[in-house]
């Protein structure tokens, strides 16, 4: 069964649509069948991954209405292991729509139930809310993965992401975990980023990822040319931040996580026109940054 992970904060600004591309694509990049699923009525993973906005496309709306499989839903991206349903503003009008649903919290569980045996890791984009879109993601997931930024307002938002996710537990989902928590747009040059990460060590222990996300220009970048940053710049310091924290969620779920030798130089590899695109994308510093994942 394929892992979900729904990438969720209620507080607005601290990079969850940016973490949702960038890791889903690094952990394709990795040779891992991943789908992306965007649950934000915004849409802003959707053309973040270069698809234009198409009233006519179905989307998450049409799952969580009924009126569309999941199978029917997935579009294609540049990364050949990744896949995206997209989604539309009329998502919006769920939370009114499904109110007096039957099942209204496990709409979207039930939508991509099919669809997990034939993806290694499933990763749900969450609105900046708290509302019936949130928690159809967390009834579908199996761990939350929260980002945050070294804020003292930030830490204020969490606990209140908390008490949700401790409510889903004994409610409707009993089965969800926390994947981590990792931290944005940081700068460890500050006090302020130095206390906020001590804190978040002292209550989370192990859960606080690692991996921290620079604030990074080409990650600001990247989602107006309608590309995750391992494709726009693999060299930049935000991409080599996902493709670590891919690896690290990866580590976590028991996976072996190795890189690969030097490739060839580049004309040998021009040579080779079978191999993928997007692993020569990542070829970059005389070193392959492509993960390879064994005894998966």
């Amino acid at each position: 069964m394929g892992r979900v992970i729904a990438i969720a904060n209620q507080k607005g600004g601290v990079g969850k649509t940016t973490t949702a591309i960038n890791l889903a694509s690094s952990i394709a990049a990795a040779e891992v069948n991943t789908l992306l699923v965007d649950c934000d009525p915004q849409s802003n993973t959707s053309s973040g991954l270069g698809l234009a906005k198409d009233p006519e496309r179905i989307s998450t709306y049409h799952l969580l209405m009924g009126a569309a499989s999941a199978e029917e839903s997935l579009q294609k991206t540049e990364l050949e292991q990744l896949w995206l349903i997209p989604s539309h503003k009329n998502l919006i009008g769920a939370n009114i729509e499904l109110v007096d649903a039957e099942r209204r919290e496990f709409r979207l569980r039930d939508a991509l139930a099919p669809l997990r045996d034939r993806f290694h890791y499933i990763v749900l984009d969450c609105p900046p809310a708290l509302d019936l879109l949130t928690l159809n993601a967390l009834v579908a997931a199996d761990a939350v993965l929260i980002p945050m930024q070294a804020e003292y307002f930030a830490l204020e938002g969490i606990s209140e992401l908390l008490d949700t996710i401790e409510r889903i537990r004994a409610s409707l989902n009993p089965s969800l975990t926390i994947e981590g928590v990792v931290l944005t747009m940081f700068d460890d040059r500050t006090n302020l980023a130095q206390q906020v990460t001590a804190e978040l060590s002292r209550y989370f222990g192990d859960k606080l990822c690692k991996t921290t996300i620079p604030r990074n220009i080409r990650l600001a970048e990247a989602p107006s040319h309608g590309q995750p940053a391992l494709i726009y710049d693999v060299r930049s310091r935000g991409a080599e931040s996902y493709i670590q924290l891919a690896k690290e969620i990866l580590g976590r779920s028991g996976l072996t996580v190795q890189e690969l030798p030097p490739p060839v130089d580049e004309a040998q590899e021009k040579q080779v026109v079978n191999a993928p695109k997007w692993k020569r994308w990542m070829r970059e510093r005389n070193k392959l940054i492509t993960i390879n994942i064994v005894d998966r």
